[in-house]
């Protein structure tokens, strides 16, 4: 009796003594074609969209879901130029599993895809493809509660680098860009890849809208090489890319404008596969040697912002759109911003294309051994830059047009900074 007293007491103290149990971080990955069949015109931005006649490669949604404990959060990249909250919000309402404010999605901003703001075409009707928009819902919400169903326990590894060669530039101050790539990866713990996430500032138009063909553009090849190469699923998250940080498809034996720094683009599908299979070979080196994160930390909020719109141009797209846009009797707009702190990472969404100096310094300002931005993410709202950027140069004649307007980088950083000290630091 005595030594069953003695053991009983010795697992006892044994317990009290013991960690407290922690949940195990899972991941789970999924991909959905949103290519319209038959073929569909595609935007570049404002203006009526360009007819295609071929595709290259195939437009998709791509979800990673992320989970631990009782937090969960769900990351989805779209093969568009942009995604407005109106339509995120479709997304999120079919899918209940994951709270609304813990599904981020973004857009690519290829300029080969169909619209999805329906812009307004000044003459009572609109230049988007209502029905393409459900089906574009439809296949995001499978892709994000298919990769729900796939969730499985997993590490981290989270890697930031440089990532080198001729892959991008600033079409406005070519050495003004962001050369810094980060890299998510999820593995299983037997080191099968569950997913690669690729964060970097770059608009995907080596094609443009004008070559008459619907495409992921560099993205597409981005992914299917990672895939080929890893296994699991990729999926591409921009950056602070705006005011006018290009793929670097420049004929460098071909000036246009040598004065100005301007060249003749190599507008061609092989350009895509260069720099999409480059990118891919830099994102894959600069994670391969990343320790792995076994118990990483996860947390996710988010806050609304407001934002005035004072551009007569955006506010009419905000008016005229059959998508009808949520705004305030201000003539104002909110709009969401996401921090997710993901082990020793932490992520801030942009709603919209922020020009590269906010990217820098939100950036050198924010809490993570990795910071990343994810652009264009929530909202897709036109151009943010800094007040005192705004119509300061020529060139800024059409970003500072298509901005919200001039307080609008000043309005994001002040409140994206007052949400990252309030919150939880990650891990280091």
């Amino acid at each position: 009796m005595l030594r069953r007293f003695l053991i009983l007491c010795a697992c006892i103290s044994a317990s009290a003594n013991a960690p407290a149990a922690r949940a195990e971080v899972q991941a789970g990955a999924a991909v959905r074609v949103i290519t319209p069949d038959p073929l569909l015109p595609v935007s570049g931005g404002l203006g009526v969209p360009k007819p295609a006649r071929e595709k290259r490669g195939e437009l998709t949604a791509r979800a990673l879901v992320v989970k631990k404990g009782d937090v969960t959060v769900a990351f989805v990249g779209l093969d568009l130029l942009g995604f407005p909250s109106v339509l995120g919000d479709r997304v999120r309402a079919k899918v209940n599993r994951i709270p609304a404010q813990n599904i981020l999605i973004g857009s690519t901003h290829t300029h080969s895809a169909p619209d999805c703001y329906a812009f307004p075409d000044g003459r009572g009707g609109h230049t988007g493809d209502l029905a393409y928009m459900d089906l574009v819902c439809d296949r995001a919400a499978e892709a994000v509660n298919e990769a729900i169903n796939r969730l499985q326990p997993a590490w981290l590894k989270i890697a930031t680098g440089e990532a080198r060669g001729k892959i991008a530039y600033n079409y406005y101050a070519p050495d003004l860009y962001d050369r810094r790539m980060s890299v998510i990866q999820a593995v299983t713990p037997q080191g099968k890849t569950i997913a690669t996430l690729v964060n970097y500032a770059i608009h995907p138009e080596v094609l443009g809208s004008n070559v008459g063909i619907v495409s992921p553009d560099l993205i597409g090849p981005l992914c299917e090489q990672i895939e080929a190469q890893t296994g699991g699923a990729a999926l591409f998250m921009n950056g602070a890319q705006g005011g006018m940080v290009t793929a670097d498809n420049r004929n460098l034996d071909q000036p246009k404008d040598p004065v100005r720094g301007q060249w003749a683009d190599a507008r061609s599908w092989d350009e895509c596969l260069r720099i999409g299979r480059l990118m891919a070979s830099e994102a894959l080196r600069i994670v391969k040697d990343a320790p792995e994160q076994k118990d990483p930390t996860l947390f996710c909020d988010a806050i609304r912002v407001r934002f005035p719109v004072d551009s007569l141009l955006m506010w009419a797209v905000i008016l005229g759109s059959p998508l009808h846009y949520p705004h305030n009797e201000d003539k104002s707009i909110n709009a969401r911003i996401n921090l997710v702190n993901l082990g020793d990472a932490q992520i801030l969404t942009i709603p919209g294309e922020a020009l590269p100096n906010i990217g820098f310094y939100l950036k050198r300002k924010m809490r993570g051994t990795h910071n990343l931005l994810f652009g264009l993410t929530n909202e897709a709202f036109g151009y943010i830059l800094t007040k005192v950027d705004f119509q300061s140069f020529p060139r800024y004649d059409y970003v500072s047009r298509t901005s919200l307007g001039e307080m609008t980088g000043e309005i994001l950083i002040e409140k994206s900074l007052e949400f990252v000290n309030r919150s939880p630091a990650p891990d280091h």
